[in-house]
């Protein structure tokens, strides 16, 4: 499975808008709203990089509202449940 991390443009008058269409593409798990350089951040999960491609550039990249887009591919995933599990061994 490849997780991509796409941050999005997005037009300042369309955000919810915009928003929820990225959210009902087929393999986006989330799209969250943020602050700071980027309007939107979407999380995309699929089996191999044509299918990034085919969600991120021939889908979100075309949807009303979009202005521009940045993906970045994930390589390992890290979270606070992974260590803290690794730590109650023995327990």
């Amino acid at each position: 499975m490849i997780t991509a991390i796409v941050l999005i443009s997005a037009d300042v008058h369309a955000i919810d808008e915009t928003a929820q269409a990225v959210a009902d593409v087929d393999g986006v798990r989330e799209v969250f709203s943020c602050a700071g350089d980027v309007d939107l951040i979407a999380i995309v999960r699929v089996r191999d990089h044509e299918s990034v491609a085919k969600v991120v550039t021939g889908t979100i990249n075309k949807l009303a509202g979009v202005r521009h887009t940045a993906t970045h591919i994930a390589f390992k995933a890290y979270s606070s449940a992974d260590v803290d599990a690794g730590f109650a061994i023995g327990e």
